[in-house]
């Protein structure tokens, strides 16, 4: 820490700015990383309870209250619901063939569940890829600094030189240490997404056989159709 200190006391604004820079996407990166850990682990457990749990019910109406119940992040309750609507009557959205609407319909609500999935991943893109040029633009910056401040001073020597280029090259290794956990989180969540796509790609595809093959027997397309 005596290192950091004296370095931040010899740098300009410019040293300052960058080293707030690099912390600010350390933080950002890191309770990125605990949130979107905590939302896809739990997306990935409500998955794999709640479809099975949904298939298993007697009836739509009671598989729809089962995912409720289950689906904590949202993500497979949109679909039902999806699937489930009635375009209104003399719209271009119900003049199309059933399959048709329900692919479109399934579609819009899986991207937009997606959507949710993936958010924060381009801000750990983007930070993993600049957060290394970053720290290397300190270094650079403290170097030239550092010898434009011993060049000012007329005197030149070995010991004057590597204490200031090397506490500058810090920069450097703090740009990668807040480089490599974003990038690692942004490979592992992406994998976790992608699993999660299959398994509601899969889902959306069933729902899908199931309302229009029930259309098709001329059943309602949920037991709160045949109550009304």
């Amino acid at each position: 820490m005596a290192g950091f200190g004296h370095f931040w006391d010899q740098a300009d604004a410019v040293g300052r700015a960058v080293a707030l820079v690099l912390l600010a996407m350390s933080v950002g990166s890191w309770l990125l990383i605990v949130w979107k850990g905590w939302l896809l682990r739990r997306a990935r457990r409500d998955v794999a309870r709640a479809v099975p749990a949904f298939w298993q019910a007697a009836s739509v109406a009671e598989g729809r209250e089962r995912l409720a119940a289950l689906d904590r992040e949202r993500v497979l309750l949109p679909l039902l619901d999806a699937a489930l609507h009635r375009p209104g009557a003399g719209s271009l959205e119900g003049s199309g063939h059933l399959h048709s609407q329900l692919t479109r319909r399934l579609r819009d609500a899986l991207h937009a569940v997606l959507r949710h999935l993936q958010s924060g991943q381009v801000v750990l893109a983007s930070i993993g890829s600049t957060a290394p040029f970053v720290g290397l633009f300190g270094t650079v910056w403290g170097i030239y600094h550092a010898l434009a401040g011993i060049g000012a001073e007329g005197r030149l020597s070995l010991e004057q030189v590597s204490g200031p280029v090397g506490e500058a090259l810090v920069m450097t290794a703090a740009g990668l240490a807040v480089a490599i956990p974003a990038v690692l989180a942004y490979n592992v969540f992406g994998k976790w997404v992608a699993a999660c796509e299959a398994d509601l790609e899969g889902y959306a595809h069933d729902l899908r056989e199931l309302v229009a093959g029930r259309a098709a027997a001329g059943a309602p397309a949920s037991d709160d159709d045949r109550e009304a």
